[in-house]
């Protein structure tokens, strides 16, 4: 893999880039022109929302589609099923990692010395049962109070939640540069443009959703101030652990910000 993008026009040059992240972060296959490197993995990071987007949108179709056969507790399931199988349970596997690793070590090598560790562990394990057991529940209440909104909300919660871990890249250092595949390719952070380009991709949904009044003011903006609690919260926590931030560390601040964000559009319904 080269180390930096090939000269190219700028339309291409970010197509490449979004061809990239797909591929990255989604077991999508790309064209072979797209090529790699690790510039342009660097800077597909931007695009990261933007296939949040994708992977919502997917699991917004599965979930309109099982409906038509099955009630909202078997279609639930199937829609999450269908989004972590695009992904490869790329975020989930950060999140057992990222359980494992802080719940388990007392110093920061050791903390990434299990993160590090493949197994997975009884942090881990219980962290992933709580978080899907915790979407399964907000989503099933969302999809039992109206299918739209549902949709809505599971695209937008995808788009903002991967926006959330664009923000603990921009104002964290990476710490590990050795062993941690999940983001070691983009290890050197984001620079403002991309956090910028990230966070409009990411809010964009949600705007969308609001316009369209498919929710409620209030549940947006809950929504907007739960996922900017888990971005703040993440980011003191990672950096007074282990002074900054891991691959395991951004698929849990994904899971986390995605699951709040739920929680949030579920508050209207009580």
């Amino acid at each position: 893999m080269s180390t930096s993008e090939p000269p190219d026009h700028p339309l291409r040059r970010e197509l490449r880039r979004l061809l990239i992240a797909l591929g990255y972060f989604t077991r999508v296959p790309i064209p072979a022109w797209v090529g790699w490197s690790a510039q342009g993995l660097n800077r597909a990071a931007r695009y990261f929302p933007l296939i949040g987007v994708l992977v919502g949108s997917v699991a917004a179709l599965v979930l309109y589609a099982a409906s038509a056969l099955w009630p909202a507790a078997l279609a639930v399931p199937i829609s999450m099923a269908a989004s972590i199988l695009l992904t490869g349970a790329f975020h989930e596997d950060g999140l057992a990692d990222a359980a494992d690793g802080f719940g388990g070590g007392y110093d920061p090598q050791r903390v990434l010395a299990l993160m590090q560790d493949s197994r997975i562990g009884s942090y881990g394990a219980i962290a992933l049962i709580l978080v899907l057991l915790g979407k399964f529940s907000a989503l099933l209440a969302l999809a039992e109070h109206g299918l739209a909104l549902a949709a809505a909300v599971v695209v937008s919660a995808h788009a903002a939640s991967r926006a959330c871990a664009l923000g603990v890249m921009a104002v964290l250092p990476y710490v590990r540069m050795e062993g941690d595949a999940k983001a070691r390719p983009v290890a050197e952070g984001i620079g403002r443009s991309d956090w910028i380009i990230g966070l409009v991709l990411g809010a964009a949904p949600l705007a969308l959703v609001a316009a369209m009044h498919l929710m409620p003011l209030r549940s947006v903006l809950l929504a907007i101030l739960a996922t900017l609690a888990v971005l703040v919260m993440a980011a003191r926590y990672f950096r007074r652990r282990i002074s900054g931030y891991t691959g395991d560390c951004l698929g849990a601040t994904q899971q986390l910000a995605e699951l709040a964000f739920y929680f949030a559009a579920c508050v209207q319904l009580a």
